[in-house]
């Protein structure tokens, strides 16, 4: 289990599969994990049962802060292996978040779909359950591992760089991460990326940057989506980048429609040249 938001656990880790591969090797592994874990539970009981109910609540706390601590560091130190292995193989990494349907995938398929011919794309696809977003990018015959996370709600720097050993990613490439759909605890995992970019759409509000504050201040670009719903909704554009620009004055935006393709061309520049 997730010592910082309490999400997943060893019954239900993660598990990393390319499309068409099946998932009994790892439902195997996952049993193996399950025993452990019943292990430890069975411990904690014992432990709960000596009588001393507050000194245990304490213990408790202390315990899931140090656990807490332990995966925020060890996170870190994997992530510094992702970046300098990133850096050497001058691989261009971007993380992207942003809550459920912004249009992530899309945005992917669509710059993958345009790109593929000039850049070499490798692609990570994290999600709870399902191969879908994988087997959308495969259809486009781009290179593909999909993670799927159980019950965890963010990738971790280990299971990308478990990820990225069975990609097989060439020197001079991209690699795009479209990571969980949550706005909370990705912000808190920094998996080796280049660059992270925050996805917004127009149909979610204005104050998401400042609901969201973590996710905006750890973020490189923003892209703005769905802008060819501007007549429809109500929103002000400027004023959700004056909140956005008040938690991180350096966010780089881009207004896209991935599905007209307004603005995409400026994006895809700035893909291939990134500053």
């Amino acid at each position: 289990m997730c010592g910082t938001c309490g999400c997943g656990s060893e019954n239900n880790g993660p598990t990393i599969l390319k499309p068409g591969e099946h998932i009994h090797a790892h439902n195997e592994h996952q049993h193996e994990h399950s025993h452990g874990e019943h292990s430890h539970s069975h411990q904690e009981e014992h432990h709960h049962h000596d009588g001393h109910t507050h000194s245990h609540d304490h213990n408790h706390k202390h315990k899931v802060l140090e656990i807490e601590q332990d995966i925020l560091q060890n996170n870190q130190v994997l992530a510094a292996r992702n970046r300098g292995y990133f850096e050497a193989k001058n691989i261009f990494a971007l993380n992207m978040v942003s809550s459920p349907g912004s249009g992530k995938t899309s945005i992917l398929e669509r710059t993958l779909t345009h790109l593929k011919d000039e850049v070499s794309f490798y692609v990570i696809e994290g999600d709870q359950q399902t191969l879908n977003d994988a087997n959308r990018i495969d259809a486009i015959n781009i290179p593909v591992i999909q993670i799927n996370t159980g019950k965890g709600c963010h990738l971790e720097s280990d299971m990308v760089y478990d990820a990225v050993k069975r990609l097989n990613i060439k020197d001079n490439s991209i690699l795009m991460i479209e990571n969980v759909g949550n706005l909370v605890c990705p912000s808190m995992f920094d998996l080796g990326e280049s660059k992270r970019v925050v996805i917004i759409s127009t149909t979610e509000g204005e104050d998401k940057p400042i609901k969201y504050p973590d996710m905006f201040y750890t973020s490189d670009i923003c892209i703005i989506n769905k802008i060819d719903l501007l007549p429809y909704v109500n929103i002000d554009i400027q004023k959700l980048k004056n909140y956005a620009l008040q938690v991180n004055p350096n966010l780089q935006f881009f207004e896209i429609s991935a599905t007209t393709g307004e603005g995409m061309d400026e994006w895809y520049k700035w893909l291939k040249s990134p500053s």
